[in-house]
């Protein structure tokens, strides 16, 4: 079975890219989960983030906005204290930011969705050179989002966010997720 260049045979990356990579997600806790998610990854591989994921939901209340935005300096040393997360003093006050940026936005999947146009972009990119790391639309709800409050929000997260939620489908012409993704 042909998938994206970019999944290795892991079991944990196969799981996501053949079910959730690419499929558009429209429910805004999925929407928070994955941006705050896509932060802690920069400047580190996807798979670490996967791999951590199960105790991201644990630590951050099931990435309840409402409580991640009311922690406390000693939550903070709690979770810099864990070792099953990604232990960034910068990130884990990101992720308090970012909810109470999150809080304050009227509609958040309707927001972050307006960047396409409501509606998946749907690519057609059949070489790994192809695949862009920014567009135009992350660059605007980079923008948009830091305006906003928010930070670990560059165009090259946002746009790794487009992709994850499926707001651009980027899988490749030859993987096996292509033809039920470019539907739309």
């Amino acid at each position: 079975m042909q998938r994206c260049f970019w999944c290795t045979d892991d079991p944990l990356y196969i799981h996501y890219h053949d079910h959730e990579w690419g499929v558009p997600q429209h429910d805004a806790q999925a929407l928070f989960e994955l941006l705050l998610l896509e932060g802690f990854q920069a400047g580190l591989s996807w798979i670490t983030v996967l791999k951590k994921r199960e105790r991201y939901r644990e630590v951050l209340w099931g990435f309840d906005a409402q409580r991640i935005a009311a922690m406390t300096e000693a939550d903070e040393a709690r979770l810099l204290a864990d070792p099953g997360i990604i232990r960034n003093k910068l990130k884990v006050r990101a992720a308090r930011q970012n909810a109470q940026a999150w809080l304050k936005l009227e509609d958040p999947a309707t927001l972050l969705w307006s960047f396409v146009g409501g509606a998946p972009k749907i690519n057609h990119f059949a070489e790994r050179s192809e695949v862009p790391a920014i567009t135009a639309e992350a660059e605007a709800m980079s923008k948009a989002l830091k305006k906003a409050g928010f930070t670990f929000v560059g165009p090259t997260i946002c746009y790794a966010f487009m992709q994850a939620t499926g707001m651009v489908m980027d899988h490749t012409t030859d993987c096996f997720r292509y033809p039920p993704l470019a539907k739309g």
